[in-house]
């Protein structure tokens, strides 16, 4: 990367401390005539670069694969995988590269590219992606971040006329992602069968991002005891994020082991979705015909994960019963986390004995009549002053005034400022999410060269919960007579 817009930070690679095994060096493919779409000050401030150094002819080339960063030299990492529950083997960076990490006082922040081009890890990929999939990531990842949900970060946008073979003829762009580390759980598969890989993988995970959970006996780290440590944290973490999830309506699409992250992030947004008509069971992703990643199976799946994850460890002199037992948290982590998530989006001080009775009858309300997810946690902070826009949202009003008339009484119990609460409830519950048809909007107008709606889009989603004038339409679902937009793995 040019001077220009790398002047004074301090870069290098840590995973290249690792052995040769775990990644290959290996140069990303340029775009040609590339053209920055966007790029984002909020996540740029995060590595110490300004909005001047955004526009620099330097950074453009590194975001668009042309340049490197420093003289660190690029690399992909290895990893396996479950991929549907299956395991897939070898897997990789297939078409990322991480190009190295900028060190800050707040601590460091890879680097990586998406869709820079083939790698060892590529199988029969072209390495590409498509400027449609690459829109949709780069908005997932700065929407999640607004509301709040630990994700990776997205720092540019670039877009190419390189053609790219798909369904149909499209166009090449990059995305350039940050996160304090791209490690998954797939790292950790890959060498489970090789202890001193493992014991390196572990070592370099622990040092840099978990030194609470190093144990040592007699001066040396107690491998079995630290492994345990380890995957009690992430178990926790990930129980966490399950939960954000939930209550938000986001659905991840492709929760493979190997798009889950060490560190508790969001990570990959391929075939996601945020859901408009709820359905409990409403699965994101057009190529999961067994539905096994529908968003009432999240939670389910990522303990599943969780216990691949724990499997890998056994190679470290983990036992079986020790490691089952760090995963025992999960549950309580992440009902613990649910409940006072789901308190606070209705309004109430503390979630209480007798709530799951009225939570079952919430979702099943909402099931039932398909509203709206994200405007019927809305609308309900409003509903002692009007409750006729809440009620709209259902096509039969009558069981949504039945659930209503016992949710009002339940929150009268706890007392308190009316006014007071719905502010609270407008901070918990979002105005704005990254509906599909909204993302697809913007897509079809970078098509046309139009970047304007991911600049509006990327705007209003850094802050979902406060409302806007003139943005009244990205708040409301698409229409009946829309055409539907399926997103897959080819997304």
């Amino acid at each position: 990367m040019a001077k220009d817009a790398l002047a004074g930070l301090d870069t290098g690679c840590s995973f290249a401390s690792l052995p040769r095994g775990f990644y290959t060096q290996v140069n990303p493919r340029p775009l040609r005539e590339p053209r920055l779409l966007h790029a984002n000050p909020d996540a740029a401030a995060l590595i110490g670069l300004d909005a001047e150094a955004l526009g620099t002819p330097g950074f453009l080339a590194l975001c668009a694969g042309g340049a490197r960063l420093g003289d660190i030299a690029p690399l992909a990492t290895a990893y396996s995988g479950h991929q549907f529950g299956v395991w897939a083997g070898q897997l990789g960076d297939g078409r990322a590269h991480l190009l190295g990490e900028v060190l800050t006082a707040e601590g460091a922040w890879e680097i990586q590219l998406k869709g820079s081009g083939r790698t060892p890890y590529s199988r029969m990929g072209d390495g590409w992606a498509v400027l449609r999939s690459s829109v949709r990531e780069y908005l997932a990842s700065e929407a999640m971040a607004g509301l709040g949900i630990p994700t990776t970060r997205a720092l540019a946008l670039v877009g190419s006329a390189d053609p790219v073979v798909r369904e149909t003829v499209e166009t090449a762009a990059v995305v350039t992602r940050l996160a304090p580390s791209f490690v998954r759980f797939g790292h950790f598969e890959h060498w489970g069968h090789s202890h001193h890989e493992q014991k390196a993988l572990l070592d370099y995970v622990i040092a840099h991002w978990y030194p609470e959970c190093r144990e040592t006996a007699d001066g040396e780290t107690d491998l079995p005891a630290t492994a345990c440590r380890l995957l009690t944290e992430v178990t926790r973490r990930t129980a966490r994020l399950m939960a954000q999830w939930q209550l938000v309506g986001f659905c991840h699409g492709v929760m493979n082991t190997d798009n889950m992250s060490i560190l508790g992030l969001t990570l990959d947004y391929g075939p996601y979705g945020f859901m408009d008509a709820f359905q409990a069971n409403h699965v994101c992703n057009h190529s999961d015909t067994a539905g096994r990643y529908a968003w009432n199976a999240q939670p389910a799946v990522a303990r599943w994960n969780l216990y691949r994850l724990a499997s890998s460890l056994l190679v470290l002199g983990c036992e079986a019963p020790a490691l089952e037992a760090c995963l025992a948290p999960f549950e309580a982590e992440f009902l613990s986390a649910y409940r006072a998530g789901l308190a606070r989006k209705l309004g109430l001080e503390a979630w209480g004995p007798d709530d799951a009775a009225l939570e079952d009858d919430w979702w099943n309300l909402l099931h039932a009549q398909r509203a709206d997810f994200t405007l019927a946690f809305r609308r309900l902070a409003g509903v002692d002053r009007d409750a006729g826009p809440w009620l709209a949202l259902f096509a039969d009003p009558a069981p949504a005034q039945a659930w209503l008339d016992r949710y009002l009484v339940r929150r009268a119990g706890q007392g308190g400022d009316a006014e007071a609460r719905r502010v609270a409830m407008n901070r918990v519950n979002p105005l704005y999410v990254l509906r599909n048809h909204l993302a697809q909007h913007a897509i079809e107008a970078a098509q046309r060269g139009d970047a304007s709606e991911i600049d509006r889009l990327w705007a209003l989603l850094r802050d979902p919960y406060t409302e806007r004038p003139g943005f009244e339409r990205h708040a409301l679902p698409p229409a009946d007579d829309a055409p539907a937009v399926a997103v897959s793995c080819s997304s």
